[in-house]
């Protein structure tokens, strides 16, 4: 057994986020393991970048409003709560309102050994025009 301490919140880059996002990391376990999980708290109108991932990504809301794109899909509101799992490679974004705080649980496997690639691809930023289309 091994007891993580928790780790100090990060801020969002703006590689991956618009807006003030704030990261905890649950855990990212090593071989044989390929688990990853992070606590990702959003304010108001903050949001990923367009992204996918190799193996997919399941959220679970925890607080909050908030909104969940597939790309050519329609944009969906999360609620604590709901779950939402995005398939291995789909393009998708995720973020707040723009009146609510949201915090969701992502959780999603890696690759295993760090030779092994990219877990995630981040892509272009998601416009005001695509995060306003309810």
């Amino acid at each position: 057994m091994d007891f993580l301490p928790k780790q100090p919140s990060g801020k969002g880059t703006a590689e991956m986020f618009t807006g003030d996002v704030w990261t905890d990391v649950i855990i990212t376990a090593t071989e044989p393991s390929r688990m990853r999980a992070t606590l990702v708290h959003f304010a108001p109108s903050s949001r990923t970048v367009w992204h996918r991932h190799v193996f997919g990504q399941t959220l679970y809301v925890t607080d909050g409003i908030g909104l969940v794109q597939s790309r050519g899909g329609d944009v969906m509101v999360m609620h604590p709560g709901d779950t939402v799992y995005t398939p291995p490679g789909e393009w998708h974004w995720h973020g707040a309102t723009p009146d609510n705080f949201m915090t969701h649980l992502s959780m999603w496997e890696g690759l295993g050994g760090a030779d092994q690639g990219a877990e995630n691809e981040w892509g272009a930023p998601v416009t005001d025009e695509e995060y306003g289309r309810r």
